[in-house]
C-alpha cells in the first residue's frame, strides 16, 4: 500500500500539500498514509484518497496484491465494490478496515515494540510557515521512529520534500539539524532563503553563497555574500545526520 500511494501520488504529478487540498488534511498526515500508517483513517477520507490518485479504496486497505494488478481475487473484489452502490461500499470499507486491523496487530503490536527501546520516537518540525523563522510554536510537530541508537547531538530534527538532493537524502527522510556558525565549505546545511528552507550542499565561494542540488537535473543557486538590499537568507543549520523512517 505504501509504494501505490506514493508511486500514484508522483505519476499525477501532485505533491503531498495538493493531495492534502483534495482530502482535506495536511501534508504530514498524506505522508504518514505513504507510510503505511492508515489505521484511524476515515472511511471519507478513504473515498476521497481513491479517487485523487485514481485507484481502488480496496488498495488504500492494503487488501489484494498491489503490485500484481491481475491478480484475480483483487480484479474481482474492485468489481464487486465498483457495482455496490455508496451505502454498500462504506459496509465493505468498515469491515475491510476491521479487518486489516485485526491482522496488523496479529502481527506485531507497535506499542509493546516501543516499550521495549526497540525503535527510538524523534519530534520532527513540519514547514508550514514561511521558512523555519526559529517559531518552533508555530509549526506542526510529527514524531518518527528509527531503529538507530547512534544518532548525534541535534537540536531539531525535520522531513525532506521533494528530490533535489537524491541519492543522497530522499523525499520523506529525517534530517538532524545543529545549529552550527562555522563557514560552510561542502557540508549539507539548511538555509533560509527567500521564505523557504532549503536543504543543500553549501559553499560558500568569494562574493557568493552557493546552494548545490546532489540530483543533476537541478541548477545550483548562486546567493550574494552579504545579501543585497531587500533580500534576506540565513544559514539555520548543519545537517549532521539522516535516516529513513521505520514504518509502523
Amino acid at each position: 500500500m505504501e509504494n501505490i500511494l506514493k508511486e500514484k501520488r508522483l505519476e499525477k504529478k501532485l505533491t503531498l500539500e495538493q493531495v492534502g487540498e483534495i482530502v482535506g488534511v495536511g501534508k504530514s498526515t498524506v505522508r504518514k498514509w505513504e507510510n503505511g500508517m492508515i489505521e484511524n483513517m476515515g472511511r471519507d477520507k478513504i473515498v476521497s484518497l481513491s479517487k485523487a490518485l485514481g485507484i481502488s479504496p480496496l488498495d488504500i486497505l492494503g487488501i489484494g496484491d498491489s503490485e500484481n494488478e491481475t491478480s484475480p481475487i483483487k480484479k474481482e473484489l474492485n468489481d464487486i465494490f465498483d457495482s455496490l452502490n455508496s451505502k454498500r461500499q462504506g459496509k465493505v470499507l468498515n469491515f475491510a478496515s476491521e479487518q486489516l486491523n485485526e491482522q496488523n496487530n496479529n502481527i506485531i503490536n507497535i506499542k509493546d515494540v516501543i516499550k521495549k527501546d526497540k525503535l527510538i520516537p524523534i519530534e520532527t518540525i513540519e514547514q508550514v510557515s514561511a521558512g523555519f523563522g526559529f517559531h518552533y510554536g508555530e509549526n506542526e510537530k510529527t514524531i518518527y521512529y528509527t531503529l538507530r541508537t547512534d544518532l548525534p547531538r541535534f537540536d531539531f530534527a525535520t522531513v525532506v520534500t521533494g528530490d533535489s538532493m537524491e541519492p543522497t537524502l530522499h523525499d520523506g527522510d529525517v534530517i538532524l539539524v545543529r545549529q552550527n556558525y562555522d563557514t560552510p565549505n561542502g557540508g549539507i546545511f539548511v538555509v533560509d532563503y527567500d521564505g523557504t528552507a532549503w536543504v543543500k550542499e553549501v559553499i560558500i565561494n568569494d562574493d557568493e553563497l552557493i546552494l548545490h542540488s546532489v540530483n543533476e537535473k537541478y541548477s545550483d543557486r548562486f546567493l550574494p555574500v552579504p545579501p543585497e538590499d531587500g533580500g534576506y537568507w540565513n544559514i539555520v543549520g548543519e545537517v549532521v545526520d539522516w535516516f529513513t523512517p521505520e514504518i509502523i
